[in-house]
């Protein structure tokens, strides 16, 4: 992940922060923070992209995707 889709959602304007998280049991969850509702939208087309050429034989259901406005945060 971190040479191959990273430096591709690194590229999208706007990022402010991406994490990809091992939940356990076959489940990965991705959080991508951007300033503007355009860049989520750049980088869900290029985690599709990506995910197509790279991991769907691996993945036995399609992603899901949710968006929303930040309401709360906290950071150091």
């Amino acid at each position: 992940m971190n040479e191959g889709f990273v430096p591709i959602i690194n590229a999208v304007p706007g990022i402010v922060a991406y994490y990809w998280v091992d939940a356990g049991n076959g489940v990965m969850v991705s959080t991508s923070v951007f300033e503007s509702r355009d860049g989520a939208e750049e980088s869900n087309k290029k985690a599709a992209d990506w995910v197509i050429e790279n991991l769907a034989s691996l993945l036995p259901n399609p992603p899901q995707i949710t968006a929303g406005e930040v309401v709360a945060y906290r950071a150091k």
